[in-house]
């Protein structure tokens, strides 16, 4: 009986392959991933990791993935329009929105021949994915992660810590610098060249799956909506059916090491764009996985339709005083109401001391106390946040963090500003993003260090844009 059993087990095992359609991959610029399991997300051990990296057991089928991300001569072969911030035809595209890329990949398909795999409706509200179709796509975040390690099970898919001559980042701050600032020769990698910008796709020795940029240049759409994970095990997951939040993964130009890991996991919203976010396209190498998966965006009740539509504060923190400069322009510009946010235990006035005194704090993820309180009641009459802050090692300062898990962003619309030293945003936005999941987070604007005699027309310019 047990032979009879293990036979048709067999059996079906051979009608189920057979049955399915093989694809044939979509030309020498994609690379086979064959189908297996894996570890997804990142062990408590793990240093610089987030919450949100729960480990679980993921099974994907196999699929076809494109050696590069996709250039901006590509993209305007299709489009007719380049975004960029950076122009170049072997520069990868970016500041294009989610729901930009599914349509590209839509129009790549049909000009290949190929199936259209993603259905838009409701104004981009709702988007329907067929998954036996050959079309071009974005990977699922779990299809992306499990190419990007190839196997490996460290934060990074080669044992050594990728420098700046390995990938396109903030090269001055390599994986674990944070915590060895002052010390950078215990460093296994030590820091390198920021080039500043994009650089030409496949500029760098490609991962073992044959995959180039996987980590860095820019950050790659992925289909998913952003949430928890569930732990138990999982076939080819996609994500939640609704959400505010798509994923993006592998860091950009600008990002530290720590936001290039295999685990880690970005998060913008789908309308919204950045100079760091591209795309890289997957495509099946068989119809094996079946059926629709439908996604809708969240409704985000009591949402303006536009910032400052209502009543707005800006609320900011400063240190150096940059952030405050801005805030103080904002406020000229805009008559809207301004705090300024002090703390219990107000960091240390001396530069390398708060060096030390941020970067811990970010690392444990502590919440310090803010001494600035705002009446509920007070609170309830701002539609519009306007929000400033220092770009602290790529993130946001953990005052930001205590305010936004203090009061309730729902259906408010958040307006982020920062100063930065070079990194822009860094991975400020995801953070931002992901504590305030209910909010309408618009365009940012980002000020080098105290932003000169061009303030006051770059803060103009923003807030035409984002109030329009």
């Amino acid at each position: 009986m047990k032979k009879l059993s293990a036979f048709l087990i067999t059996l079906l095992g051979m009608f189920t392959m057979t049955a399915a359609a093989t694809f044939s991959p979509p030309g020498s610029d994609f690379v086979l991933i064959k189908g297996g399991s894996f570890t997804m997300g990142s062990p408590e051990s793990e240093d610089w990791r987030s919450n949100d990296e729960t480990q679980h057991s993921v099974t994907v089928a196999s699929f076809y993935m494109a050696k590069f991300e996709v250039s901006q001569k590509e993209w305007r072969e299709i489009t007719g329009k380049n975004p960029s911030n950076f122009s170049g035809d072997k520069l990868p595209v970016e500041s294009i929105t989610w729901l930009e890329a599914i349509d590209f990949c839509n129009a790549l398909s049909k000009r290949d021949g190929r199936t259209p795999v993603y259905t838009i409706t409701d104004g981009g509200n709702t988007v329907t994915w067929n998954r036996s179709a050959n079309g071009y796509r974005l990977p699922t975040e779990a299809e992306w992660e499990y190419a990007a390690r190839a196997g490996s099970t460290t934060p990074f898919y080669s044992r050594k810590v990728p420098g700046a001559e390995d990938v396109n980042f903030y090269g001055h701050y390599p994986y674990q610098i944070e915590q060895n600032y002052f010390n950078d020769e215990v460093l296994e990698t030590r820091p390198g060249l920021y080039r500043g910008k994009t650089v030409e796709v496949g500029s760098f020795k490609a991962n073992p799956n044959g995959l180039y940029d996987i980590y860095g240049n820019v950050g790659e759409w992925c289909f998913d909506y952003y949430g928890d994970y569930d732990k138990s095990a999982q076939s080819n997951p996609a994500g939640a059916s609704e959400g505010t939040r798509r994923v993006y993964r592998g860091g950009g130009w600008n990002d530290f090491g720590k936001n290039l890991r295999s685990a880690y996991r970005a998060a913008m919203p789908q309308n919204n764009s950045a100079y760091n976010v591209g795309l890289r396209l997957a495509c099946n190498a068989d119809d094996s996985v079946k059926g629709t998966i439908t996604t809708r965006e969240a409704a985000n009740t009591g949402a303006k339709k536009s910032a400052g539509s209502g009543k707005a504060l800006i609320i900011f923190y400063s240190w150096s005083g940059n952030t405050r400069g801005v805030a103080r322009e904002i406020a000229r510009q805009t008559g809207f109401d301004s705090i300024e946010l002090e703390l219990v235990k107000p960091y240390s006035s001396d530069y390398n001391t708060v060096l030390n005194q941020a970067q811990r704090d970010q690392h444990k993820q502590a919440r310090p106390e803010l001494k600035t309180k705002i009446d509920s009641k007070k609170w309830a009459e701002y539609d519009t946040i306007i929000l400033g802050y220092p770009n602290w090692w790529a993130s946001i300062p953990m005052p930001i963090a205590t305010l936004l898990e203090s009061y309730d962003f729902s259906g408010k619309t958040i307006m982020p500003f920062c100063s930065h030293g070079g990194g822009r945003f860094g991975q400020s936005l995801t953070a931002i993003s992901k504590l305030a999941p209910k909010a309408t987070l618009t365009a940012g604007l980002s000020i080098h260090y105290s932003g000169g005699s061009s303030l006051s027309k770059d803060v103009e310019k923003w807030l035409k844009k984002v109030q329009r």
